[in-house]
């Protein structure tokens, strides 16, 4: 296991982070992800703990709060050795105000927090979504005060876009707050947007990619072949309406250069997928989840090894799409790819 800091901070995390949103099994969306009980999660915390996992991620909204019960009694007298991190903003009732960015409701939202998880710190306390009715200065004037409080240690977002973060990072530079280091994406062979722009920004404004659904919502777990059709349960099954859109013809063509990659390399095919993701510019962890031990055991053997640069290139060929205006003349018209300087 490699560990690496998180953009441009001193907060150090495993290269693979462990996720918790399959703790719990309630609620209809978020809970449909898994319904790991105490005793498994602690078995996982401890198979993640002798991989060199540190970093374990829920959020609130996963399982309406159990995800993080469960997490904090699993993680019971190991708290100093990991890397807690969770999420709020999103809704968590039916009140105007069970949602969003606002100083009431994310000092709630953390001490909340804090009592299901059973801590008195979280090590990084991200936003799970972006919320315009409030100001980005009441937001960050809020998360601030309450790393000043010490109840939260980092700051980072979720599913942000471009302009969204490059002006939260504005607001709290020129107001000389806290800022956020971290940005949870959603980034996989099958979802490369990421790289557009956010990658970009990134890179220049030192914020640290932790990945989300690494595997394209269990797209890429093998089970989804061009001319079969997968049996047993699985999130996809139950979510996959909801989940990051992609095109039959890419999938299955990626799928089709995992699985020879997976058969040269005596890997998985979902460890191909990761541990391409391993090497992409500005990533600092990725998030495993699991329903069993059998599969978090398969995501776990993602580290310790290196895909050849033969590899990674025709996994970046087969999964590449054209970018969008107005990225795509920085790709391919050589007057403006002159000005795009590579991204490390």
């Amino acid at each position: 296991m490699e560990y690496r800091t998180v953009g441009n901070s001193g907060l150090v995390v495993s290269e693979v982070g462990f996720g918790a949103a399959t703790f719990g099994g309630v609620g209809d969306f978020f809970g449909a992800w898994g319904s790991v009980d105490v005793d498994e999660a602690r078995a996982m915390v401890d198979a993640c703990l002798d991989a060199g996992v540190t970093l374990f991620d829920t959020a609130d909204v996963y399982s309406d709060g159990a995800s993080e019960e469960i997490l904090g009694a699993a993680l019971k007298g190991r708290r100093d050795d990991v890397i807690v991190s969770t999420k709020a903003a999103l809704p968590t009732g039916t009140r105007p105000t069970d949602a969003g960015t606002s100083r009431s409701r994310l000092i709630g939202a953390v001490d909340a927090a804090l009592r299901r998880l059973d801590t008195d710190r979280i090590d990084l306390f991200q936003l799970h979504a972006f919320d315009a009715r409030t100001p980005i200065e009441e937001t960050v004037d809020a998360l601030d005060d309450l790393v000043r409080a010490g109840k939260i240690r980092y700051v980072g977002v979720s599913n942000f876009s471009g302009w969204q973060l490059m002006s939260s990072l504005a607001v709290a530079e020129r107001r000389a707050r806290a800022r956020y280091v971290a940005h949870q994406v959603y980034y996989s062979l099958i979802g490369r947007d990421y790289e557009w722009e956010l990658m970009p920004l990134g890179v220049a404004e030192g914020v640290g990619a932790i990945v989300w659904s690494p595997l394209g919502w269990g797209r890429l777990t093998g089970k989804l072949r061009r001319g079969v059709t997968p049996s047993g349960p699985s999130r996809l099954s139950a979510t996959a309406d909801a989940g990051p859109p992609v095109d039959d013809d890419l999938l299955y063509d990626v799928v089709d250069v995992l699985a020879d990659i997976a058969a040269q390399t005596g890997r998985s095919i979902p460890q191909v997928a990761l541990n391409w993701l391993l090497r992409r510019p500005t990533v600092s962890s990725v998030i495993i989840g699991a329903r069993t031990q059998t599969q978090l055991a398969d995501n776990l053997g993602s580290v310790g090894w290196s895909l050849d640069d033969a590899q990674v290139a025709r996994l970046d060929a087969v999964s590449e799409r054209e970018a969008p205006y107005p990225y795509f003349p920085y790709r391919r018209q050589e007057g403006f790819a002159q000005l795009s300087p590579p991204l490390v």
